[in-house]
């Protein structure tokens, strides 16, 4: 443990908590007290970490509303506000989407599927843009408001340097901006397989964020719109149990691997 406001290591513990139980500590450089959260995220709030984040978690994995969360919260003795709410996605959203995304960075496989979906924002009909491989395990997503050539390159760039290489076969529909994408950031060296039916594995993955999405009955911003499906996306990604060689995976080692997964994931953020 270092000091947050100095950086010194010539920290002693205190016998004194928190009220919501963090430990302290007393810097004998600067003569500055401090807690576990002081220097994070965390340290404005007057709720644990792992209450926050598993409101975070709650709103990105199933189809709850805020209104629906604070009830739930409720129920458990914590007293939140819908708004509250909507803040901790906020600020914590794009927190759990860069620490999963760098999880993955550099696993993908050689052969990757592009196609976009529609989602609706103040109203309008905008674009997100998704990427999988062979395995379905997701590469990459990104709204956008328009379906052109210029979305389709910043989403391929956007994808190479995410995945931290480029693939031996790309599978799209027969919309002609990937095309002209493709050749353009990508080369001639790829396969490049447009037809909508070998695409239907990309089609099929589509279904999660639908399913999340249409009880929302839309967004406000494009911005929150943008922030809420890359959260979502790397979360379902992450929590998502793949069969080895077309395996069968039991109920029992799913349940196992899906609640390792959320421990090891809320242990890492509240750290």
């Amino acid at each position: 443990m270092s000091c947050p406001h100095c950086l010194s290591a010539s920290v002693s513990k205190r016998k004194r908590r928190t009220s919501l139980g963090y430990r302290t500590f007393y810097c004998g450089d600067c003569d500055k007290r401090f807690n576990e959260r002081s220097g994070t995220q965390f340290n404005d709030l007057q709720f644990p970490n792992d209450i926050v984040l598993l409101t975070v978690f709650w709103r990105l994995r199933y189809k709850l509303g805020f209104r629906d969360v604070a009830e739930l919260l409720l129920q458990r003795g914590f007293e939140v506000s819908y708004e509250t709410i909507r803040t901790w996605e906020f600020r914590f959203a794009p927190l759990v989407s860069e620490n999963l995304r760098a999880k993955r960075r550099g696993v993908a496989g050689h052969s990757w599927y592009l196609d976009e979906t529609y989602i609706k924002v103040s109203g309008r009909w905008r674009y997100l843009y998704r990427a999988i491989d062979r395995e379905g395990n997701l590469l990459d997503s990104m709204l956008s408001e328009h379906r052109d050539k210029h979305a389709a390159r910043r989403f391929l760039r956007r994808l190479i340097d995410k995945a931290g290489q480029k693939p031996l076969r790309m599978t799209t529909d027969k919309h002609p901006a990937y095309t002209k994408a493709i050749r353009w950031i990508v080369g001639r060296k790829v396969l490049h397989r447009h037809n909508q039916y070998l695409n239907n594995r990309m089609e099929q993955n589509h279904r999660g964020i639908k399913q999340r999405y249409y009880p929302m009955l839309g967004f406000a911003k494009f911005e929150s719109a943008s922030r809420f499906c890359n959260a979502f996306d790397e979360l379902r990604n992450y929590l998502r149990v793949r069969s080895v060689g077309g395996k069968h995976v039991s109920a029992d080692v799913r349940r196992k691997i899906f609640t390792e997964r959320w421990s090891s994931l809320m242990t890492e953020l509240s750290a």
